[in-house]
């Protein structure tokens, strides 16, 4: 039989804070890469700062791109080890190895070619516009390949519950990213300074590293089985039932994704200074959605394993102290940074008109921070259950039409601004959130176990 964990503890017993606490650090510092790259480009250009942030929104379209895989292998693979399934374990690992290879290569492909001709769709200034192709290309292309395998690698780890080796390998890419960006924007030693495209490519190597780092963390837990050999012996079945898991429920992510690349050009007809304020303020407040996204990764997991087992009225229960938990956690960061939020902004900029803009929208963060908690956890319980489509259709509706509707509507349409555009991306969140309790509360989430 299948070890179920490091210590012979059955994995449906890990306390939630066992998972969360490592995914919360893995997620600060898996953050940091980008957000870091922002803060140290700001002492390069503002050109730069608007060039990568307006492509940070690809980068994460592509990664929910791969979530399509690792999000359906967490929820399966969760599911089957908490109902000891050790073969369908090895199945679902084969599978979905397999599929992250193809659509790693496939999206190397994609925006080696298409970053250009994407770019050109937008109204910037010329800087801006080759700051983006530089990063987009070196990292959303070069990069995808091994930012595919780690996001797999890290799922894979999660899922069997050792979270501290995701954590622990976060931090070392974060420090070598660091270093790098060092070299290529501050001309160390004499090295020449090559700005964006090193901070790309010092992103790139980081990956690559953390890459082989995963692999070799894998190999030390016997209980994990990590290789595609044997995989064309693999069903149908095995693929389906992944897919039919990942596509609805990182379908949510991408749509909300897609949503706000939408916004983002929406906001950058009001300027590069509200562009600058729209990236610095996603940057700094990004550190607050972590902890709700963080708790929502371990729930999904936590779920997948209750489920699993058929631990049903347990895992209604223990949903509620959690979202608590997290909305209180969130709401409680998202003031404190309010309270402190001029030192915060002036380490990224010193131009008055972008700082009081990025202070305006800590105000309206609290309003989206604590809805967003709401959301971000229940939705993660609903899909560690199995169930998806319902999600998938609310998200769908509500990013569009309170989200980008409410956007185009309140800061366009009648000229309000920034202010107008996060005050809609706020209401989508909580009203989302508020839909997801009603559906747990209702218990259907019950009866859409993975067979």
């Amino acid at each position: 039989m299948m070890k179920e964990t490091n210590n012979g503890v059955s994995r449906a017993a890990l306390p939630l804070a066992t998972l969360a606490i490592p995914i919360v650090f893995e997620s600060f510092f898996r953050t940091l890469v980008s957000s870091i790259d922002a803060i140290m480009l700001s002492s390069y250009s503002q050109e730069s700062v608007a060039g990568v942030g307006l492509v940070t929104q690809y980068i994460f379209f592509i990664q929910i791109l791969f979530n399509v895989i690792c999000i359906g292998t967490s929820i399966v693979l969760a599911q089957y080890l908490g109902a000891r399934r050790e073969e369908d374990c090895r199945a679902v690992t084969q599978g979905s190895i397999v599929m992250i290879s193809c659509a790693g290569l496939a999206i190397a492909l994609a925006v080696g070619f298409g970053a250009g001709p994407l770019l050109s769709f937008y109204r910037i200034e010329e800087g801006v516009r080759t700051f983006a192709w530089q990063y987009l290309a070196i990292f959303g292309g070069l990069g995808s390949v091994f930012v595919a395998f780690n996001l797999l690698q890290a799922t894979i780890l999660r899922s069997y519950g050792y979270t501290k080796d995701a954590m622990f390998i976060s931090i070392v890419a974060n420090v070598l990213n660091v270093i790098g960006n060092s070299f290529s924007l501050y001309g160390w030693f004499g090295l020449p300074v090559t700005g964006v495209i090193g901070v790309a490519s010092s992103s790139t190597v980081s990956q690559i590293v953390a890459c082989f780092l995963f692999a070799w963390r894998i190999k030390k837990h016997p209980d994990v089985f990590f290789s595609a050999r044997g995989a064309r012996s693999i069903g149908k079945e095995t693929y389906r039932k992944i897919l039919s898991i990942g596509i609805p429920t990182a379908g949510e992510n991408l749509s909300y994704n897609v949503g706000q690349i939408t916004i983002m050009a929406m906001v950058s007809t009001l300027g590069t200074w509200a562009m600058s304020a729209q990236v610095y303020a996603q940057t700094i407040v990004r550190f607050v959605m972590l902890i709700a996204f963080s708790i929502g990764n371990a729930v999904q997991i936590k779920m997948g394993y209750l489920v699993g087992s058929r631990r049903l009225d347990e895992a209604y229960r223990k949903l509620w102290g959690y979202q608590l938990t997290g909305t209180l956690i969130s709401f409680t960061l998202v003031i404190l940074l309010n309270f402190i939020k001029g030192p915060i902004v002036g380490i990224f900029t010193h131009e008055a008109e972008i700082a009081a803009i990025t202070c305006s929208l800590f105000v309206v963060s609290i309003y989206i921070e604590t809805g967003r908690s709401i959301n971000l956890i229940t939705i993660s319980a609903l899909k560690g259950s199995g169930d998806v489509k319902f999600p998938v259709f609310t998200g769908i509706c509500t990013t569009w039409l309170f989200g980008v509707g409410g956007s185009w509507l309140v800061g366009l349409h009648l000229g309000i601004g920034m202010i107008g555009i996060w005050l809609a991306v706020g209401t989508d969140e909580t009203l989302r959130g508020l839909i997801m309790l009603g559906r747990w509360k209702s218990k259907r989430w019950q009866t859409k176990a993975i067979g």
